[in-house]
This record gives C-alpha cells, sequence and structure tokens, in this order.
C-alpha cells in the first residue's frame, strides 16, 4: 500500500482521501490479496456489535490504550470447537482490570456471552480468542477523566496449533523484568516482552527466562516455566511476583495423576535459583497454545541429557488430553448453530 507519491524532482506528497469509501477501498486491496482471512470476526463496544470485514477491525487512535496502554487483555483457546478454559481466563482478565483501574462496560455475564457469540460467528474451530478492556477513547492527556467510558475489544484468530514435542533453547534475558504489580496484571504494556523475545531470537534461541532480584527464576516472556529435579519433583516458581498462568495452574491441578502412578514424587510451587534450576533433569514452558513446550539448552548448557524428557511429554500429554477431551469444567461448547 503506497503511502507517498513522488514526482521527479519534487517533494514527496501524501495522498488526501476524498471520502471514507475511497479509504474502505484501499483498505480492501489489502485483505483481497490474502487466500484466508486471520481474524475471522472481530467485536468492539464502541461499534456495538461484531464484524466480519477485516478491512473495519479498528479501534479508536485517542483510545488510551492506544496511546497510553492502559488495558488489559486474556486469550483462551478454541479446539475442535470448544473454548478451553474460558472462565478461569475471564476471572483473570477481570482481576487484571481491577489492578488497572478499570471498570468494565459490561457484567461478567455479558463479557462471556459476547466471547461466545464471536466465536460462533467466526465460525473457526481452531484458534485464539483473545480480547482487551480499556478505559477507553476520550483524549491523549495521561489521566484517564476524560474518557467517557471504558472499551471491550474482542477477536478470534486463526491459528492451527499443535502439541510441542521438540526441545528449545533458551538464554537468561538482560531486560529487567517488570515489577510485581505489573507482571500479576495481564497488561498490555509488553515492550519488556518483546525486547526479551527478541534478544533470545538474536542469539539463535526460542525465548529468555527472566530472573528476579534475589537471584529466583521468574518466568518466561509470556509463558511459565517449570522444572523436574532428578528426584522427581515438578517445581514451578511462586505465583507472587509473576502471572498466575491458567495453564499453568490446571498443570498443577492434573499432575498429581503421574504422582499417583508413582511418576512424580511430588508436585509444588517454590522459589528456585538458577543454580538449582540448572541442575534440573527437565525443563519446559507451559502457555495456553503449547500447551508444554520442552527446554533442552539454557544458556548453551545442556538440561538433564539434553534430551526431550519422558516426564516432560507425560506431563504435556495430560494437559492435551484435558484441551481435547477434559470435563465440561474446562471445556465450553460453541453454539455455532444458532
Amino acid at each position: 500500500m503506497a503511502a507517498l507519491e513522488v514526482e521527479s524532482g519534487s517533494e514527496p506528497r501524501v495522498h488526501v482521501f476524498s471520502s471514507s469509501s475511497e479509504l474502505l477501498e484501499k483498505l480492501h486491496e489489502k485483505w483481497s490479496l490474502l487466500e484466508k482471512q486471520p481474524y475471522p470476526a472481530f467485536y468492539s463496544s464502541v461499534f456495538g456489535g461484531i464484524i466480519l470485514d477485516p478491512a473495519m477491525m479498528v479501534i479508536p487512535m485517542d483510545d488510551h490504550m492506544v496511546h497510553r496502554g492502559h488495558g488489559v487483555f486474556d486469550t483462551a483457546i478454541i479446539l475442535d470447537g470448544y473454548l478451553y478454559e474460558l472462565d478461569a481466563h475471564l476471572d483473570r482478565f477481570l482481576r487484571s482490570a481491577a489492578n488497572a483501574k478499570i471498570s468494565s462496560p459490561f457484567p461478567r455475564s455479558t463479557l462471556r456471552s459476547i466471547l461466545v457469540q464471536l466465536t460462533a460467528s467466526s465460525q473457526c474451530r481452531k484458534g485464539t480468542l483473545r480480547y482487551w478492556l480499556s478505559a477507553g477513547p476520550g483524549d491523549f492527556l495521561l489521566s484517564s477523566a476524560g474518557c467517557p467510558t471504558s472499551a471491550f475489544y474482542a477477536i478470534v484468530i486463526n491459528d492451527n496449533f499443535s502439541q510441542c514435542k521438540e526441545g528449545v533453547k533458551v538464554i537468561t534475558s538482560t531486560i529487567p523484568m517488570k515489577s510485581p504489580l505489573f507482571a500479576t496484571t495481564k497488561n498490555v504494556n509488553y515492550l519488556p516482552n518483546v525486547l526479551s523475545k527478541m534478544e533470545a531470537e538474536e542469539k539463535g534461541a526460542s525465548a529468555s527466562i527472566w530472573v528476579d532480584e534475589k537471584g529466583y527464576i521468574a518466568e518466561g516472556p509470556n509463558v511459565n516455566v517449570a522444572f523436574i529435579t532428578s528426584d522427581k519433583e515438578l517445581i514451578l516458581p511462586l505465583f507472587d511476583k509473576i502471572l498466575s498462568g491458567c495453564t499453568a495452574k490446571r498443570l498443577l491441578e492434573l499432575a498429581p495423576k503421574l504422582v499417583e502412578l508413582g511418576h512424580l514424587k511430588s508436585v509444588k510451587t517454590a522459589n528456585l535459583t538458577v543454580e538449582e534450576a540448572k541442575a534440573a533433569a527437565e525443563m519446559m514452558y507451559v502457555g495456553s497454545t503449547l500447551p508444554i513446550l520442552p527446554i533442552i539448552m539454557w544458556d548453551e548448557q545442556p538440561i538433564g541429557d539434553g534430551k526431550v524428557g519422558e516426564l516432560t511429554m507425560a506431563l504435556s500429554d495430560l494437559l492435551w488430553d484435558d484441551m481435547v477431551a477434559g470435563p465440561e469444567t474446562q471445556r465450553f461448547a460453541v453454539p455455532y448453530g444458532q
């Protein structure tokens, strides 16, 4: 999409769109080049409805979330036509909103209904459902006092994710991690996360690990991290200074099944030093679309024998089976035909 018109020997000339229809035609040119639309449906409380035209999936520039980062978000998984852990993610979403001093324009039941209807309208049976609550549009000042009402946005993203079975390399991040208030609130300020991920990629790694000021393991840039010790203990870092991952918490609920079978000795959350963590037999990321990603190398040092561990994959199978065929408390059937 050309932004400037340049004639020989003259200054670049910015095009002025004479009408909204001309602009919309230009936007449609971009999306018409794609064989499959990545975003089949979008909801905006500003528009007051669901939008199926990707060219119109926009938010106001003066939304406080855009220019001040005053917003929170969360994501739920769509798998085989079911929404996985929608309620757990929605509860965390509203806790984050309270921390960010953002009031929802709708009660929780209405937010949930909007998300379900949006997913049904999208006809997407495998992907992600991402949603935001912002202080809303109003002005460009620092305070949100000039924003008449908060805004709720949501989008369905086609995403062909699958169970991760290959191990990856990670590094210790040099990017300062967020303070506990911001780390435990799923807010839209992800610049530290972005820089941490980019730092890892620049060093040939998949992602990174944050270590707090006391030298304890924290989390990855957008995932939790877990370890299996040589004594077969599953340990996840405490959630007091990091985001309480919905998938990580579900793992803590499911993993005792391996204790009952005698494969694991115990399951717990605890502080881990870098030295203790690097001495683990197995290591993994834990996140919604993974649901577990084996880690086999950290700062060029192998974890255990440097191969994907059997217990890591056993835990992955537990989570994946829960996503595919878990109880009704975890999976909600999307009413596509209604």
